[in-house]
């Protein structure tokens, strides 16, 4: 297995750890507005991973909900927006994203985990930018073609959190 694939691996299931609040492993350091900076060591990594985390609900419908992910890749060379979305969601429609009543665009879901599916993109800084500069979003899954369900996630605290994610 090559360097990078490992510290990829390594990244995305320490996400997904950090992501369920069942398994409690990361370890909140900071909070940011509406973000938490949660830390945590990959199993069998010499280094500390931290991500800023905000775990949100529909609001007429509190049994779906969303843990919204920021983090930098191990390697530093990506940032990335990660969303574990509930099982059940239509995974074809993807993640959809809409800043301040912008509509921002869809992701496709990668894989699907026992706690839940993932979707993510790599932050440009055009998109850093927006969550930055914005005050809410609406993340939009799917449970049938028409039936779109809006998650609204607070941006408060987004830009400070960012800045100082190691």
């Amino acid at each position: 297995m090559t360097g990078k694939l490992l510290t990829v691996l390594l990244v995305l299931g320490m996400a997904a750890g950090l992501a369920s609040p069942g398994l409690g492993q990361g370890v909140v350091k900071a909070q940011y507005g509406d973000w938490q900076m949660s830390c945590d060591t990959p199993p069998g990594a010499s280094f500390e991973q931290c991500a800023l985390i905000q775990n949100v609900s529909a609001e007429d419908q509190p049994n779906v909900g969303l843990s919204v992910i920021v983090l930098k890749t191990a390697d530093k060379q990506a940032r990335l927006l990660r969303v574990l979305a509930p099982l059940g969601v239509l995974l074809p429609n993807g993640l959809g994203l809409n800043i301040d009543g912008a509509n921002i665009g869809r992701v496709a879901f990668v894989r699907c985990l026992p706690n839940g599916c993932v979707a993510e993109v790599v932050l440009d800084d055009e998109l850093i930018g927006k969550l930055t500069s914005g005050k809410s979003a609406i993340f939009f899954v799917f449970k049938t073609p028409e039936e779109g369900i809006g998650i609204p996630v607070s941006l408060k605290g987004f830009g400070d959190g960012f800045a100082q994610l190691p």
